[in-house]
């Protein structure tokens, strides 16, 4: 057993010190924070430091600069990638629209030979037929990027509150966020004062051993733990067939044992995975050492089916709608109705059953409600397959419907029945958000960016915002997406279109030969070089839309052609909005919008869209569960519902519903959410778009 009074063998303390602050000071970055190490008061180069910072990336530091240090260059420079490898056609993107298909295609034929056949990574390979190209000096306007640096006490403050603020959230965590709640406590020691989720405590619990997160789970939860333990450990993914080592054995007794003394066994609801805790009880050799455990053990093994939702079940195969709703709200609550309301709603045979259906649809679960309205209000009846988009280990799962699966779907609601839906979930929202808040200014500008209700499947780095947040691209501007690579051979960065009809064009290295022209462009891909490789893609949005009028969405993807997974390796991607006439280098830090690490468990993910009809850049960042190896052989046209997810609910419409008041002035308010840089009152609290922890807590508490 654990000595839990000893928190040094509870969280093995200064383990991974040196990672763990580098966590700190990433998460931190990302947030527009620097930190200032070590002495304080030591002011060496001040000014020199805030000129480079200004100068190589547009970085205005407007509180703390007395603590800036030239430390802080190498840091920026390591997050907006100073150093990164060039493109295979250095005059990009000018020379390559120059240059014929059949030399396009030589060229890179060459290259391939040479770097794959010969095996040379030792210097980067060019063009045989690209002209000597000499760019000018960097002339392009760029935004700024506005940080403040805080001392490393007030950075560790910073951080725990992130994690506080993490820790009230519902929903699965990102790999980053989890890793930054972990290494809070363990470093940083704090205590969590709640778990919200589930899926973060099972984490925690596996992590640390410690009995102190059996508090926030219960013994239903234990079928969650063994899952997340067998595919961790021992890659597998069915949990009816167990091969636990006697350590795992020891450990989930261990907690069973926690949980019966602590007293939280939720009988009925461990009825719904009956079958699997008989196999699990009989794997472990789980011997009961109470009245309770003993009991326990006789319901899992013995006959009988005492769940709600078995209850549920039964109601519903007897046609008694009224009875199933009982069965669910009493057993489950109001939240358990609304996960089942397209079941529910097909059966029923009368107004009056649709009638009481929606008289018990009230909860106060916003992360339900959310979720639903989003479901609800994109909700279209027809005849064509559907795709369900799922996740499991932090990671998405897509799923499209066979031909089997459709004749046999029964759970159908009109579109009518879906619009009085969400109609009713807005008002519940209302009601449950009414007053949380009190005087608060929103920017209109708001309106464009998401709620982080699940982001789990979300990669970390600077400028990342939340699936389906909405960016306008300057007419003036172009796009420039790119992708960068360590410690593997080749990582393909792919461009598709798609029109209204879902029809779909492939932009990648093996279309673009034949398509190079003044709205696309590729870079070709740079694989050699020891230090990694490279791709780019540029997209001029006005002369695109003139050569593919139909062309209504165009999605980025990345993945891994070496077929080893993301985690095991060094990838980032990201984008730029460079002028249309080019200066300066083809990869420019100072106008990096976003820049972030992908290391997914998989060779696939989705990076980002454009919807060409507004103008604007829109946010996947999905980890998707897949070891593709050529993003053309994947589904993709489910992705368009995140273009449309501000349309439903975005961060504007949240904080007016929890507002006492919405005000002009900003000198009036008590809260301030904008995305621009603002001076307010100390006492004044300012979100941004970026600000997820903080949208998260609101949702949640």
């Amino acid at each position: 057993m654990i000595d839990v009074m000893n928190p040094a063998i509870l969280f093995g303390y200064g383990s991974e010190v040196t990672q763990m602050k580098g966590i700190f000071k990433d998460y931190l970055f990302n947030k527009h924070i620097f930190v200032r190490e070590g002495d304080l008061n030591a002011a060496e180069n001040r000014f020199e430091t805030l000129f480079a910072l200004a100068n190589l990336f547009n970085i205005r530091i407007t509180d703390g600069e007395k603590l800036v240090h030239s430390d802080m260059i190498r840091f920026a420079a390591e997050h907006l990638g100073e150093n990164v490898p060039e493109p295979f056609y250095r005059g990009f993107p000018g020379s390559v629209r120059k240059l014929s298909k059949e030399r396009l295609l030589f060229d890179q034929l060459v290259h391939y030979t040479i770097t794959y056949g010969f095996g040379d990574f030792s210097e980067a390979g060019h063009s045989l037929f690209e002209e000597n190209f000499e760019r000018m000096a960097f002339k392009e306007n760029a935004d700024i990027k506005d940080f403040t640096i805080l001392s490393e006490a007030d950075a560790a403050s910073a951080v725990k509150a992130f994690a506080a603020d993490l820790l009230a959230g519902s929903r699965p965590l990102s790999d980053e966020q989890y890793e930054l709640v972990k290494a809070c406590i363990t470093e940083l020691m704090l205590v969590p004062e709640e778990v919200a989720s589930k899926n973060t405590a099972i984490k925690l619990l596996l992590d640390l051993r410690s009995p102190m997160f059996t508090e926030f789970i219960r013994m239903s939860d234990v079928i969650k733990l063994v899952d997340e333990l067998n595919f961790r450990e021992y890659g597998n993914e069915n949990i009816k067939k167990l091969n636990l080592k006697n350590r795992d054995r020891k450990f989930i007794t261990s907690v069973m044992d926690w949980l019966f003394q602590m007293g939280r066994v939720d009988l009925r609801t461990c009825y719904e995975k009956k079958k699997i805790w008989a196999g699990l009880l009989h794997h472990i050799h789980y011997q009961a050492k109470s009245e309770e455990a003993r009991q326990f053990l006789a319901a899992m093994r013995g006959e009988g089916n005492l769940s709600v939702y078995a209850e549920f079940e039964k109601a519903m195969t007897e046609k008694n709608v009224k009875m199933a709703v009982d069965a669910l709200k009493t057993g489950k609550g109001s939240a358990a109705v609304l996960r089942n309301l397209n079941y529910l709603i097909s059966r029923c045979e009368s107004v009056e059953d649709m009638q009481y259906i929606l008289d018990c649809m009230e909860t106060s679960n916003v992360i339900v409600l959310l979720q639903l309205l989003l479901r609800y209000a994109q909700y279209k009846a027809g005849t064509q397959p559907r795709t369900f988009k799922f996740t499991k280990y932090n990671r998405m799962r897509v799923h499209a419907e066979t031909a089997a699966e459709q004749k046999k779907r029964k759970s159908v609601i009109s579109e009518g029945q879906a619009k009085m839906l969400a109609s009713g979930i807005v008002d519940n929202l209302k009601r449950v958000l009414k007053g949380r808040l009190g005087k608060v200014y929103i920017d209109p500008a708001m309106k464009n960016y998401a709620l982080p209700i699940q982001e789990n499947t979300a990669q970390s780095g600077f400028g990342i915002l939340t699936k389906g947040s909405r960016i306008q691209i300057p007419e003036t501007k172009k796009l420039r997406a790119f992708t960068y690579w360590e410690k593997v051979n080749d990582i393909d960065l792919s461009v598709f279109g798609i029109d209204e009809n879902g029809h779909r064009t492939e932009f990648s290295w093996r279309t673009m030969a034949g398509r190079q022209s003044s709205g696309i462009t590729y870079s070709g891909d740079e694989t050699s070089g020891y230090k990694g490789g490279s791709e780019y893609f540029d997209i001029d949005l006005d002369a695109f839309r003139k050569e593919y009028p139909k062309m209504r969405y165009l999605i980025f993807c990345d993945n891994v052609y070496s077929g080893i997974p993301f985690n095991k390796c060094f990838c980032k991607a990201g984008y730029m909005t460079r002028d249309l006439a080019d200066s300066g280098k083809v990869y420019e830090p100072k106008t990096v919008k976003s820049s972030y690490l992908i290391d997914c468990a998989s060779t696939f993910a989705y990076l980002f869209g454009v919807d060409l009809q507004t103008n604007e850049f829109i946010w996947l960042n999905i980890a998707r569960d897949s070891m593709a190896r050529v993003a053309g052989t994947t589904e993709m046209d489910f992705l368009i519902d995140y273009f449309h997810v501000t349309d439903v609910v975005n961060v504007y419409s949240f904080f007016e519903m929890m507002a006492t008041e919405v005000v002009s002035d900003i000198e009036e308010a008590e809260i301030v959410v904008t995305d621009k840089s603002v001076t307010c009152a100390e006492e004044v609290q300012v979100i941004r778009e970026y600000d997820i922890e903080k949208m998260i807590a609101l949702m949640n508490r």
